[in-house]
């Protein structure tokens, strides 16, 4: 049986081509009906995702950057329609933790692998003040750099990972590291009353530097609940060496600056002044109070055959 199938395209994430979308149409069009749109602002990709859905469309794709993976993931979520992951962008880290290379021409026919042989199974995601995060929303410091970053988005297509790094520094000069940002507080009672910044996952890793993974938290997988991990420094040395385990593997270095909790159900972050955060590597500006829960079973999603040899 043919699967109706949309492919929701940003045409200017960094590894969309006008080439690499005819092989993609090409490979997925083999034995389904697959029609294709193009996203032209922020909202587009959900828009077109929930439309699709409500007109019962089998497979929605993604593919573009995780910000559009975001969009179409926040369409289809709590529908019957499944959700399809193709890397665009410069990073791909939800593609990338699925097991996808970072190249929509050697993923697509994982994907349509995926598709053929039915493989869809209903994954968890995280959801802030209402909004769904595939992977992680980074709160503080980590949400500042970010807003840096997007200050030279002209750049990132082709500076990518340097530009990144260049953020981290720059926005850790200029960044308030003497005073607390949030208090933490989770559901279960416990608190963190001295956040500088927090990251909670929803997968693991929380990035990648190149073909380098930064493995925060192992134990942060699309089966269980939130990992949220707190600092309570802006200590140079002290970041640096906890990041520096991730950038090994195995995950970041226990330290008396680091508060890790995991199979999270629900947190709130507060604070009387506002602090910055960023979902999925989309920076949302700042706010004095956020609430977390993690969702089981959020939506269909078509996992890849990563086994599949290229074509």
């Amino acid at each position: 049986m043919h699967l109706r199938i949309l492919l929701v395209v940003n045409a200017f994430a960094s590894s969309v081509t006008a080439r690499n979308t005819v092989v993609v149409h090409q490979v997925l069009s083999r034995g389904n009906d697959v029609e294709i749109v193009e996203t032209n602002r922020r909202g587009h990709a959900t828009r077109f995702s929930q439309d699709a859905a409500r007109q019962g469309v089998d497979v929605v794709i993604g593919y573009g950057g995780d910000g559009t993976l975001n969009e179409v993931a926040t369409g289809v979520a709590g529908t019957d329609t499944a959700l399809g992951v193709l890397p665009g962008g410069s990073t791909n880290v939800f593609a990338r933790t699925l097991g996808m290379p970072n190249d929509p021409v050697l993923a697509v026919q994982q994907l349509a692998d995926g598709i053929n042989t039915r493989h869809i199974e209903p994954i968890g995601l995280g959801q802030v003040n209402g909004r769904y995060f595939c992977f992680h929303t980074g709160v503080g410091y980590d949400a500042a750099v970010v807003k840096e970053v997007e200050k030279h988005g002209s750049l990132k297509r082709w500076a990518g990972h340097p530009l990144f790094i260049y953020a981290g520094a720059r926005t850790m000069l200029n960044y308030d590291r003497d005073n607390p940002h949030f208090e933490v507080t989770f559901d279960n009672g416990d608190r963190v009353i001295d956040g500088y910044f927090t990251i909670v996952l929803n997968t693991n890793p929380y990035t990648y530097l190149g073909n380098r993974p930064l493995d925060l938290w192992p134990a942060a997988t699309l089966e269980n609940g939130l990992v949220a991990i707190t600092f309570t420094t802006l200590k140079v040395g002290a970041v640096l060496k906890a990041l520096g385990g991730a950038l090994r593997g195995g995950g970041v270095k226990p330290s008396k600056y680091l508060d890790v909790h995991e199979s999270v159900s629900g947190l709130t972050i507060t604070h009387h002044q506002p602090f910055p955060y960023q979902l999925d590597g989309d920076y949302l500006g700042e706010i004095t109070s956020l609430e977390f829960r993690h969702v089981p079973n959020a939506v269909r999603l078509v996992r890849p055959n990563v086994e599949s040899a290229a074509s």
